[in-house]
């Protein structure tokens, strides 16, 4: 085993807390090593386990074996290249387990059984070992056994339906949010297992299901479609999911978009102070959320000409010193190179030259 690459430092104090903790890592494209990720970012010794040709990601794009893509959530990590299909590479892993507290891994349903490291055979090995499995559906006999990334995934929680524009086909959303939910769970099901066998000792089988992780962000879209009775589109384009909110949208400035959205009385108020528009604010029709939403395209039509006429700049440096809640829209090399984002560690460069590379932080 071999150090990779250098560690990011933690983006906070608890860079300590899982020290001494050792994960073993199977974890494939996204959404385990996020978890081991997050688990390093706290202090973890991660050992990521490859097969000898390394995991699909190493080879993504470039066709480089350590491409941005793997970089970014494998930095900092030991590794080691083991053949879990050979009776050898088993007996090395197992000999791994002995030593380790939590093994993490998102393969197909009934992988780990058929390599013989389903967690009954783990578990006596190792009874105080962790596994952490994250699976597309879940176990329940309507999806066993079904294969899922993060794009199908989307498709069949009701992501994609729901994303795009009403007279417009359905999307995908931009980022692999499924993934990255789904390791963020996988995290706090890791995490309370630990907590739970300080107390008794003895580990346990934790799984995330990638659907069950994302669909609680449709939380809007599924409310707006109950309390409607039906009568609800599927998709809304930039405007709120639910429909309970208006203004809330992506309006055009001189040289940009520019989000804006106004949850409390207050916002709504301070907008049509800034706008001029003192007939807004005093139409008793626009005084409610619901109000406003039954005159939406008249509301977006009147915010749209107060944002057109102006820069992103103004507008936002206008909302921001009324308390509006508002953000220009910004590309991702805006993103990337954002100080305030680097400063808190999020984001950091490691190796040199041709070989210089942005990696992620952690956000605890």
């Amino acid at each position: 085993m071999s150090t990779n690459h250098t560690p990011t430092r933690s983006s906070s104090h608890s860079g300590d807390a899982l020290e001494g903790v050792v994960v073993l890592d199977l974890g494939q494209v996204y959404a385990a090593p996020y978890c081991t990720h997050l688990l390093r970012s706290l202090g973890a010794t991660v050992i990521k386990i490859e097969p000898f040709g390394g995991e699909p990601i190493r080879w993504r794009s470039t066709g480089e074996s350590s491409g941005p893509a793997f970089l970014m959530l494998n930095a900092g990590k030991l590794g080691a290249r083991i053949d879990l299909k050979s009776g050898r590479g088993r007996e090395l892993f197992c000999d791994l387990v002995r030593h380790a507290d939590v093994v993490v891994e998102n393969f197909a349903p009934g992988v780990m059984e058929r390599l013989q490291l389903g967690f009954e055979v783990l578990h006596d090995i190792n009874p105080a070992l962790v596994l952490a499995s994250g699976r597309a559906y879940g176990e329940h006999p309507a999806t066993r056994g079904l294969r899922g990334m993060d794009v199908t995934v989307q498709a069949m929680s009701g992501m994609v339906s729901a994303t795009g524009f009403p007279d417009g086909a359905p999307v995908k959303s931009g980022g692999a949010v499924v993934d990255f939910a789904a390791g963020s769970q996988l995290t706090s099901a890791v995490l309370a297992a630990l907590f739970q066998r300080e107390r008794t000792g003895i580990g346990q089988h934790v799984e995330v299901a990638m659907q069950d992780a994302i669909l609680p962000t449709l939380t809007s879209n599924i409310a707006g479609l109950l309390e409607s009775e039906g009568d609800f589109p599927e998709r809304t384009g930039n405007r709120h999911g639910g429909l309970a909110v208006c203004p809330y949208n992506i309006y055009p400035a001189s040289d940009g978009w520019i989000a804006i959205l106004c949850l409390r009385p207050k916002h709504w108020i301070d907008l049509c102070r800034l706008m001029a528009r003192p007939d807004l604010a005093g139409n008793s029709a626009l005084a409610t959320p619901a109000g406003r939403v039954d005159r939406i395209d008249d509301v977006d039509a009147a915010v749209t000409a107060w944002t057109a006429a102006r820069t992103t700049d103004e507008v936002f440096s206008s909302l921001q010193q009324a308390d509006v809640p508002a953000a220009p829209v910004r590309s991702l090399p805006e993103v990337i190179n954002d100080p305030a984002l680097r400063d808190r560690g999020m984001l950091g460069e490691i190796g040199s030259g041709d070989r210089k590379c942005t990696i992620l932080g952690s956000p605890i």
